[in-house]
């Protein structure tokens, strides 16, 4: 027998907001990547995103996704900093749609 356990999350948007210091990886503001259905990464054609700063932002990803309590920190921070401390890159985590998914087709 079959059952549909329905979700719903976020699509999420990560913007690089602002650099403060020098652009080691060749990032500008206004940057993106989107993470879609739960977990297909997306950037645009003919740009790219470096591998660091979206591994600083990976933690925080699944819980963006999900709609928490409206005191939890998480849900009104959604500022993140890069770890390269010369660049001072700041990127925001902004969700752009609700999906729903089917919580036994993912792992």
């Amino acid at each position: 027998m079959f059952y549909y356990f329905a979700m719903e999350i976020f699509d999420l948007r990560v913007t690089v907001e602002e650099i403060g210091g020098r652009s080691v990886c060749g990032l500008n503001p206004g940057d993106y990547f989107e993470v879609t259905n739960s977990a297909e990464l997306h950037i645009p054609d003919g740009k790219h995103f470096c591998m660091y700063a979206i591994a600083s932002i990976l933690p925080l990803l699944p819980a963006k996704q999900r709609k928490m309590a409206e005191d939890d920190w998480l849900e009104q921070d959604s500022l993140v900093a890069c770890p390269d401390p010369e660049e001072k890159l700041i990127m925001r985590i902004e969700r752009i749609r609700t999906v729903k998914l089917n919580a036994e087709d993912l792992t």
